[in-house]
């Protein structure tokens, strides 16, 4: 036989032997999907009914890549994600033609333009502000716009290294989450608000409650510069943190201080404090051990609760007062929880931010209270908007992860997070580098701020603080825009 024949013949057995294997596999299948009990569709239509479950986990893929508009996506859509793309490559962060925004869509912000706005040499930077001056440590935040709680555990070692050094490179606060701190946050040099959250992770003891002693280590180090006591959290307001056992390595166990390889789920609230006066001496305890300002995290759900709080700490005085509450809109985001919660609980920040704004200047603990506002705000406009609406501080999450690379995956929850953001897979980690990713989260939050520095400058005052209500107009479903000092009008304070 010569040589052109061997090789058909080759071809040919080897071609039947693949169409029998498949073959064979279909018969599998068939007899597998047939017999099985679990899904009606595949029990009803062997081996062709796979393909709607394959169909619908790709379906994500092809509208995120394929068939979704710039502004359609949720939770971020793709113009969101391109603007922290352009920010975080150094390059510049222009547009050419037009906006691709449409601006008739009810609730969209539009800032009012100065006829005659300062000169370019007229222009001041965004100045620092001082939180807790009542405690032993007062605290001299140097930017407006930081890092939200991320817990290690929740995002990776090599997360937590490149925000950290970024948070340290731009000059601003990192926030530990309710995981505990970890010998990445420090390492980056960068200031850290430490957050006690429900289940005490990093300073309980045996029995989850508040141990003093691990609250004293903590505050010893000299980058810790604020607790934030978490009440809630706007993707799961009642419920507690939610941790995959998958995803709790032994050195996160022994930071957080639990069992390793077990679902780690938090109390859905503090279980020493009842009321608002639980709360209060808890966080004049706090910051008594601490020496340090100490604030709140919660989500607005309605005005009454809030009331009975200002008029409580009027009655107990400045001391018990928090430091600062920040407050997350009801469509903040999570690494897991009940979707029902996600979709259904909490005011958003949209109308919760300028609710409780009003009513620190209501009850006169304007001044004395800083207000940091969160959730979903990442692009300069919405950051420029949150300072209008009376917040100090605004602190973002999902922005941060989307400078490190986040693609929106959606996998959070799952181990298997493709850049290695919220992962403990080496396999994934492997993908993100701190030394090169630091430098892209240090350049996002610049921009933020330079950008936000332009609204103002644009709108006539020379310092993002300045905004005011009557700088934003919102539109309404009359296609008309109103302004937001009208929207929501300041209260007279009470005597």
């Amino acid at each position: 036989m010569d040589w052109a024949g061997w090789v058909i013949q080759v071809m040919a057995f080897s071609f039947v032997l693949v169409v029998g294997a498949a073959a064979l596999l279909v018969v599998i299948l068939f007899i597998i999907d047939r017999s099985q009990t679990e899904d009606a569709v595949r029990r009803n239509y062997p081996v062709i009914g796979r393909f709607r479950h394959i169909f619908t986990e790709l379906g994500e893929f092809f509208r995120q890549y394929f068939f979704a508009m710039d502004r359609e996506e949720l939770p971020f859509n793709r113009a969101q994600r391109d603007w922290v793309k352009r920010a975080v490559s150094g390059k510049g962060n222009t547009v050419a033609f037009g906006s691709t925004r449409n601006i008739a869509v009810t609730g969209t912000p539009l800032f009012v333009n100065a006829p005659f706005p300062p000169l370019d040499n007229q222009f001041a930077s965004s100045e620092p502000m001082m939180i807790g001056p009542g405690a032993r440590q007062p605290y001299m935040a140097g930017s407006f716009f930081n890092i939200s709680g991320m817990s290690y555990g929740a995002i990776s070692k090599p997360a937590v290294l490149a925000l950290s050094r970024g948070a340290k490179e731009a000059g601003i606060w990192m926030n530990t989450g309710e995981g505990g701190l970890s010998p990445y946050h420090l390492e980056g040099g960068a200031d850290i608000v430490f957050q006690i959250g429900t289940a005490k992770y990093g300073v309980r003891d045996r029995d989850g409650r508040l141990d003093d002693n691990k609250l004293r280590d903590v505050a010893a180090h000299e980058q810790v510069k604020m607790f934030e006591l978490k009440l809630a959290q706007g993707a799961k307001p009642g419920k507690g943190g939610i941790l995959p056992g998958a995803k709790i390595t032994p050195e996160i166990a022994k930071i957080r201080g639990i069992d390793v390889g077990q679902d780690s789920i938090s109390p859905n609230r503090h279980v020493e404090i009842d009321d608002w006066d639980d709360l209060l001496d808890f966080l004049a305890h706090v910051r008594e051990v601490t020496g340090k300002p100490v604030g709140i995290k919660t989500v607005f759900g309605a005005a009454q609760p809030v009331r009975e709080l200002f008029e409580m700490i009027n009655r107990r005085g400045d001391a018990f007062a928090p430091d600062f509450i920040t407050l997350d809109g009801g469509e903040g985001g999570t690494g897991a929880s009940p979707l029902p919660l996600m979709d259904l609980v909490g005011v958003t920040i949209r109308e919760a931010l300028p609710e409780v704004a009003g009513l620190l200047r209501e009850y006169g603990l304007k001044d004395r209270i800083k207000l940091v506002a969160s959730a979903k705000l990442m692009v300069p406009g919405d950051v420029a908007w949150a300072l209008a609406a009376g917040a100090d501080f605004v602190t973002s999450a999902r922005g941060f992860m989307f400078s490190l690379g986040c693609i929106q995956a959606m996998k959070c929850n799952m181990n298997t997070c493709p850049t290695g953001i919220t992962t403990h897979d080496p396999r994934f980690q492997k993908g993100l580098v701190p030394e090169d990713k630091y430098k892209k989260v240090a350049r996002y939050a610049k921009n933020i701020v330079k950008e936000v520095e332009t609204i103002a400058h644009s709108v006539g005052v020379a310092e993002p603080r300045q905004l005011k209500r009557t700088h934003v107009r919102i539109v309404q479903d009359t296609g008309k825009s109103v302004l937001l000092s009208e929207l929501y009008p300041d209260v007279a304070r009470k005597a």
